[in-house]
C-alpha cells in the first residue's frame, strides 16, 4: 500500500474514533478503555508528525486529559469518589498517575469475598499491569514528541506504582512474581497469576523511560534500576514462547524496543533480546503451521491478528539498527532477525483481511470494534509506536 493511502485511511480511522469516544465531540461522554488509547495517543502522534497538522496534537492532548480524568478517578457507579491514589484535587491534578489507571471495562470491579467467575472477570473493572505499561510507553512518547517532559513523569510515576503494587515475593520460596490483575485502589490482587509476558514488557519499558527521562530517572524515580533489577529476575524464570498471535505480536514489540535500546547503550542483557527472537519465532512457526488466517472474518478476532502485525512491522527496525550498530549484537540475534523476514508478509495479509468492508461486518469485529480500529491504524502507519 502507498504511503499516501495509508496515511488517508489512518486519518480517517482516527477521526471516527475521536468522535464516537467523546474526544473530538462534546456532546457525547468519554468512553475510555487504557489498551486501545495507549495505542490511539501513538496514532495521533503519528499524524501530527506526519502532517504538520497542529489538530491531531491537540487529540492527543486532550485524549490525555481524559484518560487520565476519567481511568485515574473511580467510576461514576462507584461509591467511592476523586482520584483513584485518594490524592486531592490539586494534587491529584499534578499527579494524576500516581494511583495507576482503571482498565475502563464495563462492569465494576468484583467485590472482595465474591467468588471468581472467571468468564465474567473478563468484562470487570480493575487494572491491569500490562495496561499500564503500553500507556507508560505512549506517556513516553508524549513528552518525546511534544518536548514537555511532564508527560514522562507521569509514565515514572506510573511505573513506580505498578512496580510497588503490582511486584510481590511468593511466601513459598522468596521468587518475585507480577500480579495480572489488581483491585481500583490497587489493594488487593483479582487475578493471582502472572501474565506470561508482563515481566519482559515491564523491565523493557523501565529501560525505556530511564533513556527518556535521561539524567531526571534518578532523581524522579530513585528505585527505578532496583525495580529493572527485580523485574530482570523474574524474566530468568519464564518461557516466552506463545502461539498466540498478539502475544508474538508483543514479543516483538518488545524486540524491537531491546534492539534500540541495545545499540544506545540502555540495555545490557542481549541474551534476553536472543530469548524474545527465538520464542517469536518458534511462535511464529506454530501460527503458520496452524494457519488460522484461513478462517472466516465471523472465527477470527482482529485486534489479536493486528498486534501480530503491528510486531511484524518491527522487524525492518530491528534490522536497520543491526546493520548501523553491529558491534553491539551477537552473530545469533543477526540470525534470528533475517530468520523473521520469512514472515514480514503476514502483516500484509492482516492488513488487507481486515481493511475489507465486509469482513468488518462480522460480529467478531463490531464486538471489539474501537481496539480494532485503533489497532489497523498503528498497524497501517506504527511508526511513532515502534518508537522509543
Amino acid at each position: 500500500m502507498e504511503q499516501n493511502e495509508a496515511v488517508s485511511i489512518v486519518r480517517g480511522i482516527m477521526l471516527e474514533f475521536a468522535n464516537s469516544t467523546g474526544l473530538a465531540d462534546a456532546r457525547k461522554p468519554p468512553s475510555r478503555y487504557l489498551w486501545t488509547d495507549a495505542f490511539a495517543l501513538c496514532n495521533f502522534l503519528a499524524l501530527f508528525r506526519g502532517t504538520g497538522e497542529d489538530s491531531w496534537r491537540q487529540l492527543a492532548d486532550k485524549l490525555v486529559f481524559q484518560v487520565h480524568h476519567t481511568l485515574g478517578r473511580h467510576r461514576d457507579d462507584d461509591p467511592r469518589s476523586g482520584w483513584i491514589s485518594g490524592l486531592g484535587a490539586a494534587d491529584g491534578e499534578l499527579h494524576p498517575t500516581r494511583g495507576g489507571l482503571r482498565i475502563g471495562k464495563l462492569l465494576s470491579e468484583r467485590r472482595a469475598g465474591d467468588p471468581l467467575n472467571e468468564r465474567l472477570e473478563w468484562d470487570r473493572d480493575g487494572q491491569y499491569y500490562h495496561y499500564l505499561t503500553k500507556w507508560m510507553h505512549a506517556l513516553c512518547r508524549m513528552g518525546c514528541v511534544t518536548g514537555n517532559h511532564v508527560f514522562t513523569d507521569w509514565a515514572l510515576e506510573l511505573a513506580q506504582t505498578a512496580h510497588d503494587r503490582f511486584v510481590h515475593v511468593l511466601p513459598a520460596d522468596d521468587r518475585k512474581m507480577i500480579y495480572w490483575k489488581m483491585s481500583i485502589d490497587l489493594r488487593r490482587p483479582l487475578i493471582p497469576a502472572m501474565g506470561q509476558h508482563d515481566p519482559l514488557d515491564g523491565l523493557v519499558t523501565c529501560c525505556e523511560l530511564r533513556a527518556a527521562a535521561g539524567e531526571t530517572a534518578a532523581s524522579a524515580w530513585p528505585g527505578l534500576d532496583d525495580a529493572a533489577a527485580d523485574l530482570a529476575g523474574i524474566c530468568k524464570e519464564v518461557e516466552w514462547m506463545t502461539a498466540d498471535p498478539l502475544g508474538i505480536g508483543g514479543l516483538l514489540f518488545d524486540a524491537r524496543r531491546m534492539a534500540q535500546l541495545i545499540a544506545g547503550g540502555g540495555f545490557g542483557d542481549g541474551t534476553l533480546l536472543e530469548s524474545a527472537l527465538d520464542a517469536a519465532l518458534a511462535g511464529l512457526h506454530s501460527f503458520a503451521a496452524d494457519n488460522p488466517l484461513k478462517y472466516r472474518a465471523r472465527q477470527r478476532l482482529a485486534f489479536r491478528e493486528l498486534g501480530l502485525a503491528i510486531g511484524l512491522k518491527g522487524i525492518a527496525r530491528c534490522r536497520s539498527f543491526i546493520a548501523d550498530n553491529p558491534q553491539y549484537f551477537s552473530e545469533k540475534i543477526i540470525q534470528r532477525v533475517g530468520a523473521l523476514a520469512e514472515y514480514e508478509q503476514l502483516a500484509e495479509i492482516i492488513e488487507r483481511f481486515w481493511l475489507d468492508s465486509g469482513n468488518r461486518d462480522a460480529d467478531s469485529w463490531k464486538e471489539h470494534r474501537e481496539i480494532n480500529m485503533v489497532m489497523l491504524a498503528t498497524s497501517l502507519a506504527p511508526d511513532e509506536f515502534l518508537t522509543i
